[in-house]
């Protein structure tokens, strides 16, 4: 968009949407760009979702770059400080609450505990900080219930890196950035990258995962990423009727 196009929008009844990845490995089969797909995706699918109900939505530029430290062992992983991530967005909920939107929802597909702790962290200081209260910020944690509990299988098992959850989206979404005679040739790793976190594990590497994935990238496919990008898009529209307490001009329903 330019920027007389969004002058013209209702901001009243905007919803932005920020996509958040990473730039880490992901096997060695899909892209270091993958979170930032995936966030891309559920921002998009979740815009989509909220235009049908009623409101204006926008997707903004990703934020691409974050904490990512259980994949530093790996070439082409970029990680920046916590505490950079979180002044980041509150700075970007400063500078959107200025525009006037009716609400920010931080639509991440980037699952480590650090990086996630860091939203957490801006959404607090952003309640507590008046001048930013007026701005909503929408946050539907997928790690968590009732959320996660909506995706598939191997994305409840916690084996989920770089493997079919996050394969088939990708697949979906930009199969030219698929390694796919790679893909099809890597064995399964079913070791709980979730539950190695809660048992202290720090790196991929730790955990199990001496190639940077977990879970079945050959089992992969493009009708399961596409179901999946909807199932994040009904995420995301859920959460924003949660937050705000309506759905819109035209409802959700049961879309």
């Amino acid at each position: 968009m330019t920027w007389p196009e969004v002058h013209a929008l209702d901001l009243a009844s905007t919803i932005a949407l920020l996509p958040v990845g990473a730039t880490e490995a992901h096997g060695p089969h899909l892209p270091l760009s993958t979170d930032v797909v995936i966030g891309e995706a559920m921002a998009r699918a979740g815009g989509e979702r909220l235009v049908e109900a009623g409101w204006e939505a926008v997707v903004l530029p990703p934020l691409a770059y974050t904490a990512a430290p259980f994949a530093a062992g790996f070439a082409g992983t970029i990680s920046v400080r916590p505490e950079t991530v979180t002044a980041l967005l509150v700075d970007i909920v400063a500078s959107l609450a200025q525009l006037g939107p009716k609400a920010l929802v931080i639509c991440n597909a980037h699952l480590d505990p650090t990086h996630v702790g860091s939203i957490c962290a801006a959404l607090e200081r952003c309640e507590a900080t008046p001048a930013l209260t007026g701005l909503k910020v929408v946050f539907p944690d997928i790690t968590r219930k009732p959320w996660a509990l909506r995706l598939s299988d191997e994305f409840k098992s916690g084996a989920c890196h770089a493997g079919c959850y996050e394969g088939s989206i990708v697949m979906a979404e930009r199969s030219d950035l698929v390694r796919h005679e790679v893909q099809r040739e890597l064995v399964s790793n079913p070791v709980s990258l979730s539950r190695a976190i809660r048992d202290g594990k720090t790196s991929f590497e730790q955990a199990g995962g001496e190639r940077a994935y977990f879970g079945d990238p050959a089992a992969a496919t493009v009708g399961e990423g596409e179901q999946t990008v909807h199932l994040l898009g009904g995420i995301v529209a859920d959460a924003v009727v949660a937050a705000l307490g309506e759905a819109g001009a035209g409802g959700l329903g049961d879309k």
